[in-house]
């Protein structure tokens, strides 16, 4: 991987390099057609045309910015506008779902910005956001076929709203006045997915506008629909993490470099997501006279989402009783490579199987006006008015069969681990599974904001002096958000180990009284039919979506062996809104002002221009919510099964407690850029500003929920019964939502760059950028003391965001673009884009937290394991890099258009990048300390009692995509086309860290996709 990294970086580079001389080839030439030559003739159009005016956008720009625009209404180069961002050099999306590494994203879900994630997204220069907490509008959830055109500004001055440390990504829709005349559009076209066949994905669009001239003005009016439905599928394999299986477990004979490492388990996941996606767009324009425009605006994005996915995991915790068959296959590090697995002991490993359904309806809603009045030939007065209405909920419900797989078969020596999990027979038998837990989560969440700004600009006739810009802004935001569960409610209904003090046996589905609500399913064509799956049980989808009634009836399963056994269970309770815990509510006010001054020396051998501005900003915050705690439940024995050490258990009663907080802050935000023209082709910028990004507001919230967990340690016989349960203690944790008390991150920023534009749609650029950053916001620990039921003090370690970190981000960008109409007829119309980014980054605590060894469970207080990560072993890792930041990226596009014919093949490829340090599924509680210091009971030996927490760094491996496009115009109005994504069918690999190397964790397959479009223009 390390070889293809440079190979492919030594391309781009080359790339650059070969064409920057053919480029200065052609301005010779163009120089010599100045003289009398005569140029060929070409044809201006489609692509070409777009790519001209992204560059003229950028090269006559007052701060550094990319640009793509369209070819025409509904015409951006790709199928979500999150993938047309990635062209743009230095802009990088994730591949996972926001949030959940453990899930593609087909389409791409966050946007970072030369490595950072700093990004303000704005639509026609107005604030855009979506309700649930976060300050950006998800760009996979806007429709891009209302977008004229998509602008990243990447050091943005001060009359730009403040926000964009990053980068500020501003979508533009089309205007009434942007046409002649009448204008109309009307598109469609039709997916198919090669791994998930057969689902319908039709998109429809259309666009009309047109201006009237009249006694009262010129009136302009524009609307533009959209519809898309977006059906993909992403199937998965996975592996576990691998444990240490020491040579001994006497101190004496320990031999730590004759450890084998062996996985914990495998297992794999199928989902199939669909999205559907609705733009509605208008825009009204009125000019009165020429001095005069006033525009009104709306535009509302609404999708809805639904992913259903089955997936299959070991839930395996006694890894010390594994053991590997005598052909397992072993590397030179003691690392397992192939072979089979089993716990005799144990009669087999645990499994679950599972089917999860995620569902989210999300509308954003902004309605805007803008007058412009032209006062004078000099003064220019706008006033700009926007409200802004959104709305999101959501509910993610996971219903989950159990079994014993009697062994494990894997091979992780390829591309793609091979694994066999159990016989047909065995998977198909229902008397082989037992209902084990449900778990859900449910949320909504409305915000609205209202915003108004108002800018001055006034020309100078001034030799130097070119206009001043003033003006003020006003928005105030309100928010509330619902969780019916802080985080999941994960509740058992019946497992192996309540066997013998609770219940009898598990609720097997065998047994036709606990038949009902599963069935059996056959998971096709898995991962495009490399893998043959045998059909297995899983909930009915019906059972899912069922909640809360459905998941009454499987929990009553649980009841019924309960008083079959005679034991006092605590009923299943669903989640609910009832909770006053369950509302968090914000209100943001910020008020600004600026002054810019845009100035020029044309004078000069080398003309000067450029803008110095202060931007001037008061944040006012106000939460509320609750800070509330939920006992856990004690399930006792009723068969006589002696209890010890009940007297070592914390008693605290429940309670919600009300809280609020407000915090106010000032910024002063200076920005100068200055551009330098040594020649009409040639020139130089260089930017220097202060910027901030506010905390998101899920980071901003009131809400503390406290956590309680009863340790226990369950002895049983050789026949599996259980002979006696201790009680060891009670562990108090929390979580903190947010922190209201957060301060923005801040950074200053400094860019220098060279643009060499020989061509109307040919450029060679070159840009450095550094960017020093503070008030990172991080997690840190604090005690919250609460009184038990005897009036004792007890303190719960909760774990908040803080503003606990500082760091930076340097690197530079190279970019070229060129047709090549130099070249024989038969190629003429072909061009090429190229671009590299490199970004290297650093990241300090204020509070550096390091040891060697790792100790103690998942506490907040951990920060050895939360910061550096821990292995399986207990050795601490530490030096992991800035989540999310990739060093290299790389775009390639080799473009055609001729004769009516528009194609072009897209590469983009970005190098390995850290995902997180704790995620879910690379993270537990078990480990194995090999620290030599420790205890003698704890040295060498198995937890019993979960306290040697482990957390892995999981990466993204580095991941190329090639995307293709092909275009036939049968007139200047009617065109069809085909857009491939994914042509090579790449795979999207996770890597996890451990010290006896870097294994696999997760290996994604989405598939190739097509699309047939048709568009006529009229």
């Amino acid at each position: 991987m390390k070889k293809f990294q440079k190979t492919a970086i030594a391309a781009a580079v080359a790339h650059v390099a070969v064409l920057s001389s053919t480029a200065a080839w052609a301005q010779t030439g163009a120089d010599a057609a100045a003289n009398g030559a005569a140029p060929a003739v070409v044809h201006i159009s489609g692509q070409r045309a777009a790519l001209q005016s992204a560059q003229k956008l950028k090269q006559d720009a007052d701060e550094v910015v990319d640009s793509i625009v369209a070819e025409d209404i509904g015409k951006l180069p790709d199928r979500s506008v999150t993938e047309v961002l990635q062209r743009i050099a230095g802009v990088t999306i994730d591949r996972n779902m926001a949030g959940d590494p453990n899930r593609q994203s087909v389409e791409g879900s966050g946007v970072s910005v030369r490595g950072l994630t700093y990004v303000r997204s704005e639509i026609n220069g107005r604030d855009a956001f979506s309700a649930g907490g976060g300050r950006s509008l998800g760009f996979a959830d806007v429709a891009p076929e209302l977008m004229a055109g998509v602008d990243v500004y990447k050091n943005p001055s001060a009359e730009q709203i403040e926000g964009a440390i990053a980068g500020l990504v501003n979508l533009r829709t089309a205007m009434p006045f942007d046409y002649k005349g009448f204008k109309g559009t009307v598109g469609v076209s039709e997916s198919y997915s090669t791994l998930r066949k057969g689902a319908p994905s039709p998109t429809e669009t259309i666009l009309l506008s047109n201006r009237w001239k009249t006694d009262f003005g010129e009136f302009g009016a524009l609307v533009d629909f959209a519809h898309a439905k977006s059906p993909t599928r992403s199937d998965g394999v996975g592996v576990d993490p691998y444990w240490p299986h020491v040579n001994s477990t006497n101190p004496a004979l320990y031999d730590r470099s004759q450890t084998k490492w062996i996985p914990l388990g495998v297992g794999y996941r199928s989902q199939q997501f669909d999205r559907t996606r609705r733009g509605d767009y208008a825009a009204f324009q009125w000019r009165p006279n020429k001095d005069l425009t006033a525009a009104l605006t709306y535009f509302k994005t609404k999708y809805k989402e639904d992913l259903d996915e089955h997936v299959v995991s070991s839930s395996e915790d006694k890894w010390y009783q594994q053991v590997p068959s005598a052909d397992s296959v072993f590397n030179g590090n003691g690392a397992f490579q192939s072979g089979t697995i089993s716990n005799p002991t144990y009669g087999g490993s645990p499994f679950n199987s599972s089917q999860r359904i995620n569902t989210r309806e999300s509308s954003t809603r902004d309605v805007s006006l803008n007058v412009q009045w032209r006062a004078t030939p000099n003064l220019t007065w706008t006033n700009d008015v926007q409200h802004v209405h959104s709305t999101t909920q959501g509910f993610d419900a996971d219903v989950s069969t159990g079994f014993i797989m009697p062994n494990q078969t894997m091979d992780m020596r390829g591309s793609v681990p091979q694994i066999t999990l159990g016989s047909p027979a065995y998977m198909s038998d229902p008397n082989n599974y037992y209902w084990a837990y449900t778990q859900e989560a449910l949320d909504h969440a409305t915000a609205t904001q209202t915003a108004w700004k108002s800018d001055v600009k006034f020309a100078f006739d001034h030799p130097v002096l070119r206009d001043v810009r003033f003006g003020v802004r006003m928005a105030n935001r309100e928010g509330v958000n619902n969780k019916a569960q802080p985080f999941y409610n994960w509740q058992a209904i019946t497992f192996p180990w309540m066997e013998g003090w609770q219940i009898n046996h598990v609720a097997r589905l065998g047994d036709p009284r606990f038949a009902g609500g599963a069935s059996l399913q056959q998971i096709d064509n898995f991962f495009g039919g490399k893998y043959n799956l045998p059909p297995m049980l899983f909930a009915n989808e019906a059972t899912v979506r069922g909640f809360p009634d459905q998941w009454s009836k499987i929990h009553a399963y649980h009841d019924v062996l309960c008083a079959e056994k005679g034991s006092s269970c605590t009923p299943w309770v669903a989640s609910s809104f009832n909770s006053p815990a369950a509302t968090n509510t914000q209100d943001e006010k910020t008020r600004a002002a600026y002054a810019q001054l845009r100035f020029g020396w044309d004078d000069l051998q080398h003309p000067i221009d450029g803008n110095v501005g202060l931007r001037y900003v008061k944040t006012k915050d106000v939460g509320s919510g609750y800070v509330a705690f939920t006992p856990p439940n004690l399930n006792l024995p009723t068969d006589g099964t002696p209890v010890s050490g009940q007297e070592n258990l914390i008693n605290i009663a429940r309670f919600a407690q009300k809280m609020s907080a407000e915090n106010t802050y000032h910024n002063w935000l200076p920005s100068l850029n200055l551009r330098m023209k040594y020649n009409e082709q040639l020139q130089f910028r260089f930017a220097a500003s202060r910027s901030i990004s506010r905390p998101d507001f899920g980071q901003l919230q009131v809400q503390t929920t406290l956590n309680a967990t009863n340790s226990q340690t369950t002895t049983k016989d050789a026949s599996g019964k259980t002979t006696s349960v201790h009680f060891d203690g009670t562990s108090l944790s929390g979580n903190s939502n947010g922190n209201a008390m957060l301060k923005p991150t801040t950074s200053t920023n400094f860019d220098l760059t060279a643009e060499w534009y020989f061509a109307k749609a040919g450029s060679l650029t070159f840009a450095a950028f550094s960017k020093d950053i503070k008030d990172i916001v991080t997690t840190q620990s604090y005690d919250y003391v609460r009184n038990d039921v005897n009036g004792k003090p007890q303190s719960f370690v909760v774990t908040g965001p803080v503003n606990g970190a500082k760091g930076s981000a340097r690197g530079f960008e190279i970019a070229h673009q060129q047709y090549y109409d130099f070249v024989p007829d038969w190629l003429k119309g072909i061009g090429t884009q190229a671009s590299w980014t490199y970004v290297e980054s650093k990241q300090r605590l204020n509070h550096p937290v390091f040891s060697a060894w790792c100790s103690g469970n998942d506490a907040a207080s951990n920060y050895n394991l939360f910061i550096n990560g821990c292995d399986t072993d207990a050795r601490a890792f530490g030096n992991t890099p800035m989540q999310g930041l990739s060093r290299h990226t790389i775009n390639l596009a080799v473009m055609y258009e001729q004769h009516g014919l528009s194609m072009r093949l897209a590469y983009n490829w970005r190098s390995r990048y850290l995902l997180g340090v704790t995620q879910w599924g690379s993270r537990g509680n078990n480990g194995l300390n090999t620290n030599p210091d420790a205890p003698a009971g704890k040295f060498l030996i198995p937890t019993t009692n979960n306290d040697q927490a482990f957390g892995l760094p999981l990466y993204q491996a580095p991941y190329g995509q090639l995307d293709g496009s092909i275009f036939y115009d049968f007139t200047d109005k009617f065109r069809v086309g085909l857009e491939a994504t994914n042509l090579t069918n790449s795979y999207t690999r996770q890597i996890m860290q451990q010290h006896p190397g870097d294994f696999t964790r997760q290996v994604f397959m989405s598939g190739p996709r097509y699309t047939v479009l048709a568009q006529y223009s009229f």
